[in-house]
């Protein structure tokens, strides 16, 4: 009895050795690369294991009949594949897993281009240090000088990017143009943005090399995004020692609206800060804005911007023709602005953008009884598409039209001279972006544009492309064409002109990792059809044509590293730039005016707990840049001095909704001066008298109070100034 019990179990027991299955394998990357510790299984039982160093598996089951082996591995698809188990060994040699698409983890184009946003994935400033570089005072474009590629060019204050002057410089608002985005001044004055940098949650700043969603712009785009809908009613005080300003918001389920007025006047500070500008009236300014935001079924949203501003100045000049002799410079600038945009899912895989701006512009100019009246009035409109026909495959088609109307008033004891001019231009984009991999992406775009003031076409083509080596690096190139009318001086006096033109070649390497960030790239620019002109005896265009060219070329720096000081983070910023040109009225082909060879930013922040305070401290320093003596044999011979600057902010949290806060520029009082300007004659010997051009005054200083009123007695005005 016993000896039967033992064989009927020897009997079970080799009867489920002979049903026991070997399943074997190796499991790759599509490169032929081991994929170790992926996880085998058979879907819907507890048979499993994984693979090993060489990616090698074995799978051993007492299941039979039809089962389904499943292979996983994080960043890749799951491999799922019908086999039979019947006792007998199955060998599945090469198995290669195809790689999963990620859009947070994928490669992105950085060629050219910095980011600032809370959900990029590649930020290289966010939305804060817009607005908080020392030295920009809550200027946008003071900020952007802080980053490699631009040049600061302290009597404009405008952007100068990769040896382009600055009407080569596009600023754009929820998609459309904003046609003057600087406030006016009198001559060798440095301007500020018109825009409040808190308004902005985001914006690209693309030194070259941009999609073809953009035009009208030789050398670089500023795209700023607005705010989204506010969370809650807040009241904004703000008390500066060179004005005031009032704001708030309210909002509902579905709809905010904010508005604010704002007025400056900076006669206190320019009677207690000596001045090398003399002045008559000193600057004041009174604006007003107000902005709505309105949900639109479950993905839709309409933004509204409208804004109003108006500003005067006198400055006395010395008339250099005339030695001894002074007369006032009076400006009046009238400024509106009108932005609005829609955007929302069509279906899940496809979105409509639908953008419109409105700009007028008034400059009323008077040099002692001599009047003169600039007035620009522009619009642009936007329809564009974005489809994403899988992950891999994208694309982004629309279409725009421009409208801008130019004019000069001159008027004299018994007539009024008038000359103006009109242009509409139409233009269609196409781009597609296309993922190989996730590390791999290309990007094709053409832009076609048609002036109908010039009679002439224009087709752009631009490609791209980025590889991503490892989660921290990689590289990304670029080449594209790129068009933009001549200015508007010009086309007031000549419609026979052409397209200027631009081609770049630009490549980037760029890693990230650790809250660190390494950035470098090298570009090429090519100008071609850039505008020349001569002048007359009688100071009148004698010719205008398009028969200029010129290049540029240099190298980009970037570290920023948020790691390695607690509470602190520090980044540089470098770069060098050769730009050659023969345009305007230049006599032959020569070294840019408007670029310094060598620009180095260093930029630290720290945040002190205890003190409850911030400190920014940013010191910059450029190599001189060359101007024109029209005593010296050679053109643009001489040098202006090296430009040097420490600036200082600090941020006191007085109460959880009251902000302390005081910025100075210029802090050492290192000696700045941007030339000389020079007599349009010269005297009895020759000679043509000069005067040096320079900052309105050595050292400039805010102080400010913020105060901000909501139910949320956390919330406050830091992240607007620090």
């Amino acid at each position: 009895m016993k000896q039967s019990i033992l064989y009927t179990l020897l009997l079970l027991i080799s009867g489920n050795l002979l049903a026991q299955t070997s399943i074997t394998g190796t499991v790759r990357d599509g490169k032929g690369e081991a994929l170790t510790g992926a996880n085998i299984y058979l879907e819907g039982t507890y048979d499993g294991t994984s693979s090993n160093l060489k990616g090698a598996f074995l799978l051993e089951s007492s299941e039979s009949g039809e089962q389904t082996l499943c292979i996983e591995f994080i960043g890749f698809k799951k491999f799922s594949k019908e086999i039979k188990l019947d006792g007998s060994s199955i060998e599945l040699a090469i198995i290669e897993l195809q790689e999963e698409f990620n859009e947070l983890t994928a490669v992105s184009i950085t060629a050219g281009t910095f980011e600032a946003g809370d959900k990029k994935k590649s930020i290289v400033l966010s939305s804060i240090d817009m607005v908080t570089t020392d030295g920009s005072s809550g200027d946008v474009y003071g900020a952007l000088q802080a980053l490699p590629g631009t040049t600061t060019v302290g009597e404009s204050g405008k952007l100068f990017v990769k040896g382009g002057d600055s009407r080569e410089s596009k600023t754009y608002i929820d998609g459309t143009l904003v046609y003057v985005p600087y406030s006016s001044s009198s001559p060798n004055t440095s301007v500020r943005g018109r825009f409040s940098p808190f308004m902005f949650s985001g914006m690209m700043f693309s030194t070259g090399a941009y999609s073809a969603e953009y035009g009208q712009a030789l050398s670089s785009v500023l795209s700023l995004k607005t705010n989204a809908m506010p969370v809650q009613d807040q009241l904004n005080i703000s008390l500066l020692s060179v004005g005031a300003e009032l704001g708030g918001t309210k909002t509902w389920d579905n709809s905010s609206i904010t508005a604010s007025i704002s007025y400056n006047n900076l006669t206190p500070y320019m009677k207690l800060v000596p001045q090398y500008t003399q002045w008559e009236r000193e600057p004041e300014s009174l604006a007003g804005d107000m902005s709505f935001r309105l949900k639109t079924g479950k993905s839709g949203m309409l933004k509204f911007y409208g804004s109003i501003n108006r500003s005067s100045l006198t400055t006395i000049e010395q008339s250099l023709n005339q030695p001894g002799r002074t007369f006032n410079y009076k400006l009046v600038n009238d400024n509106q602005f009108i932005n609005a945009s829609w955007i929302g899912e069509i279906r899940e895989d496809l979105i409509l953008t639908t953008a419109f701006s409105f700009t007028n512009n008034q400059d009323r100019i008077s040099i002692d009884s001599i009047k003169l009246n600039e007035s620009l009035r522009g619009t642009h409109s936007k329809v564009s598409l974005k489809h994403r026909i899988s992950d891999r495959v994208r694309l982004l088609t629309g279409t725009e039209w421009y409208a801008r109307t130019y004019g000069q008033e001159l008027p004299h004891a018994e007539f009024l001279e008038h000359n103006s001019y009109t242009n509409h231009t139409l233009t269609g984009f196409l781009e597609a972006e296309l993922y190989a991999s996730s590390r791999f992406i290309t990007r094709l775009g053409a832009r076609l544009e048609y002036s109908e003031y010039l009679n002439k076409a224009n087709l752009a083509p631009r490609i791209s492309t980025a590889y991503k080596f490892n989660d921290k690096s990689q590289i990304s190139l670029a080449y594209g064409w790129f068009f933009q009318d001549p200015d508007n001086e010009f086309l007031l006096h000549s419609s026979n002109l052409d397209y200027e033109r631009a081609d770049h070649y630009t490549f980037n390497y760029m890693m990230t990792g650790n809250k660190r960030m390494l950035r470098t790239e090298v570009y090429f620019k090519q100008y071609r059809n850039l505008v020349k002109y001569g002048i007359s005896d009688d100071q009148n265009y004698s010719y205008i044509n398009n028969q200029g060219d010129g290049y540029a070329y240099g190298l980009d720096f970037f570290w920023r590293d948020r790691k390695s000081i607690k509470n602190g983070e520090y980044w540089i910023s470098y770069s060098y730039i050769e730009s050659i040109r023969d345009y305007l009225d230049y006599p032959y082909e020569t070294v840019h005016n408007y670029t310094s060879k060598h620009n180095l930013t260093l930029v630290y922040k720290h945040w002190f707990d205890r003190l409850r305070s911030r400190i920014d401290v940013n010191y910059s320093v450029a190599s001189p840049r060359y101007y024109n003596n029209p005593n010296n044999n050679t053109f643009n011979g001489e040098k202006t001095m090296a430009y040097k600057s420490l600036n200082v902010n600090w941020s006191y949290l007085l109460k959880q909704h009251v902000i302390i806060y005081a910025t100075i520029s210029n802090l050492l009082g290192s000696e700045q001066q941007y030339g000389n300007k020079y007599a349009s004659i010269p005297d009895e010997e020759g000679f043509y008298r000069s005067a040096p051009i320079m900052p309105g005054a050595k050292r400039w200083f805010l102080i400010g109070c913020f105060i901000t009123l909501s139910k949320n007695k956390e919330i406050n005005q830091l992240d607007k100034i620090n």
